[in-house]
């Protein structure tokens, strides 16, 4: 409990709404043109498929169909999509074995908004996926300089849910996973 109180309080002291420009970790982040709207169509097999018994296999697609949209806590305007913080070649999933594994790039080795990004993300998979999947959310190696620490604190469970008993970090998880639907 100590140890997600302190990922809580770490990252409540560090969020702030309305950051100033010269508050910004990244004050001038490189945005790309993004694939476009969901990439999800519907063959003849998928609107077909009404067996009960049997379940549909999750792809990589849609999980990145999942998290794309997300907004960045730093930059509202802006998706994780946009800034490349995510990508489809950063999802691997083994739906056999009921196992995701979500890799994200901050936009610089420093970011400080990496733990939060981070926690996003595994609200928004844990919210979506169902509920045989394990989901791990770490960070792309080397992409960031507190890479370890912050791969620990997003995969303990109690520290998450720690984290997301501070009203003020749930409100800004909530604001940045909201109309995040495919």
């Amino acid at each position: 409990l100590r140890l997600g109180l302190r990922l809580g309080l770490r990252l409540g002291l560090r969020l702030r709404l309305g950051l100033t420009m010269a508050e910004l970790i990244n004050a001038n982040p490189t945005v790309y043109a993004t694939a476009g709207p969901a990439r999800l169509e519907l063959s003849a097999a998928d609107v077909a498929f009404d067996d009960e018994d049997e379940r549909e296999p999750v792809t990589a697609e849609e999980v990145f169909d999942m998290v794309r949209q997300i907004r960045d806590p730093e930059h509202e305007a802006l998706t994780l999509e946009q800034l490349r913080v995510v990508t489809l070649e950063n999802v691997d999933i083994d739906d056999a074995a009921a196992a995701l594994e979500m890799r994200f790039t901050p936009t610089v080795p420093h970011c400080s908004m990496a733990t939060l990004i981070g926690l996003c993300l595994r609200v928004k998979l844990l919210r979506s996926l169902p509920r045989r999947f394990k989901v791990r959310v770490m960070v792309t190696p080397g992409a960031h300089a507190s890479e370890e620490e912050v791969n620990r604190q997003l995969n303990d469970k109690e520290r998450v849910a720690a984290a997301l008993e501070n009203a003020h970090l749930l409100q800004v998880v909530t604001k940045s996973i909201k109309d995040t639907d495919p």
